[in-house]
């Protein structure tokens, strides 16, 4: 096989795709490094808008403010040495194309060398009202302080089964919003079990997040632990959401906005279109890539990140090292000797990841229990009861695929990222066959929305 030729292609510039990008830049390459939003940095360490910069110490505290300055500055500096590309949407790959939208106009990238690094999004599970104006993702919650200088509500509740839920609740608490309850579905006794893997795994990302439940307390937050989410309530919007409590009380907590979730999915359909095989993991109940330990998933592909396996910011940054020097290595150059301990510290990130899935579960079992009037696709407007009814009429396997081209569920805007997981458990309940049997929702192209015109001048369609 000859040796690659082209510069190597990154799509995402959050802490993989730019630890990547670094790496290859100091072995005197110039890779093509995308980016869908303007600025680099990804979900997790997302830049702050204008808006909010003068606020960045009450925001993220003196230290870490002064941490992500310098951080940010090396970033700026190394975005001088790639072939940078923000504001560029990856939304299909063939062969060795990957087919792009920038400012509204289609381009094709030939690469011999790609790393896809493009994170993940909220897991979230249906719940009745939770298509209510006013119901937003934790990520979204955090969109919207960080990119648009706003709180969702001054009323919120911030619910779910996510170590997220802490980090979001102290974020807007530390600018100022008082009226916030923190609904914290995941059960102490989960909790204290995993502790010790948790600590033995990242005692400091352990300890940072004792140092947010106690800034939490000292802000005087409410916090509910081990309750079950029932529904939002409203009529044009959000007006409460309701609880029972692990003694069975039920309560509904008065709010104008709620953010929801229940720890992350990853993003996995290019590294799919690319040819990356998937697989199930029973402990984080959710399909990653197959891969080296190096993030090798193919003779061309590279993935690395929380899109490649979740594990966290600093998981994501020393898995895009090592995807880079598997690449270097690959093109017959010299490569650095700290690969083995890489490997070992993103291997211990990601186990700490496992550990945490174990103290925040992912609740499944509530699909089952959703009532059919429920809305489980937001885009199609598809209910649970016809999820139902179509699991319970098929002839033949059982599979998420066809349910969806029955229901139409998981077709729209989103292509199943909100609603697949539901989608899944839903379907497994119902047909009594366990998760991974059901599937998974393949990827096609093109993986978000584009421009039809966009679309008319590529040959991908």
């Amino acid at each position: 096989m000859s040796l690659p030729q082209l510069p190597p292609v990154i799509v995402g510039a959050g802490p993989a795709g730019l630890a990547c990008a670094a790496t290859l830049v100091e072995a005197g390459l110039r890779p093509i490094l995308l980016d869908e939003a303007r600025r680099p940095g990804g979900q997790g360490t997302r830049r702050l808008s204008p808006a909010m910069m003068p606020f960045a110490e009450q925001f993220l505290g003196r230290a870490y403010a002064n941490k992500t300055a310098t951080r940010e500055a090396l970033e700026d500096r190394l975005l001088t040495r790639c072939d940078w590309r923000p504001g560029t949407l990856a939304w299909g790959i063939f062969e060795d194309r990957l087919e792009v939208v920038q400012d509204g106009r289609h381009d094709s990238i030939r690469f011999d060398q790609l790393l896809v690094a493009v994170g993940a999004t909220d897991r979230l599970m249906a719940l009745p009202g939770w298509t209510l104006p006013g119901v937003f993702t934790l990520g979204g919650a955090q969109v919207a302080l960080k990119q648009h200088s706003a709180f969702i509500g001054q009323r919120v509740v911030m619910a779910g089964s996510s170590p997220l839920l802490y980090l979001a609740a102290a974020q807007y608490a530390r600018m100022g919003l008082r009226d916030l309850i923190v609904v914290d579905t995941s059960k102490s006794a989960d909790k204290r079990r995993a502790a010790i893997g948790m600590v033995l795994s990242a005692p400091g990302t352990f300890a940072e997040g004792l140092l947010l439940l106690a800034e939490l307390r000292r802000r005087g937050v409410r916090r509910i632990e081990g309750a079950e989410l029932l529904r939002v309530n409203g009529t044009n919007r959000v007006e409460a959401i309701e609880i029972r409590h692990a003694d069975g009380r039920v309560e509904a907590l008065s709010c104008d906005a709620v953010a929801l979730g229940h720890g992350l999915r990853p993003e996995t359909q290019l590294a799919e279109l690319a040819g990356a095989k998937l697989k199930f993991d029973p402990i984080l109940r959710n399909w990653f890539p197959e891969t080296d330990e190096d993030g090798r998933a193919g003779d061309r592909l590279w993935l690395a990140g929380d899109s490649a396996m979740t594990g966290g910011r600093i998981a994501a940054a020393e898995s895009g090292r090592l995807a880079a020097l598997s690449m270097l290595a690959a093109r017959g150059m010299t490569v650095p000797a700290d690969a083995a301990k890489l490997r070992r510290r993103v291997e211990r990130l990601r186990v700490f990841q496992q550990r945490m899935a174990s103290a925040f579960r992912w609740p499944s079992h509530l699909a089952a229990e959703l009532p059919d009037e429920t809305i489980v696709c937001r885009c199609e407007r598809v209910h649970a009861g016809t999820i139902r009814e179509a699991v319970r009429k098929q002839a033949g396997p059982v599979e998420v695929n066809r349910v969806k081209a029955i229901t139409r569920c998981g077709m729209g805007r989103c292509q199943g990222r909100f609603c697949g997981q539901t989608l899944q458990e839903l379907t497994a309940s119902t047909s009594g066959m366990p998760v991974e049997t059901v599937g998974r929702l393949r990827a096609q192209a093109p993986v978000r929305p584009i421009p039809i015109e966009a679309a008319m001048e590529g040959d991908g369609l």
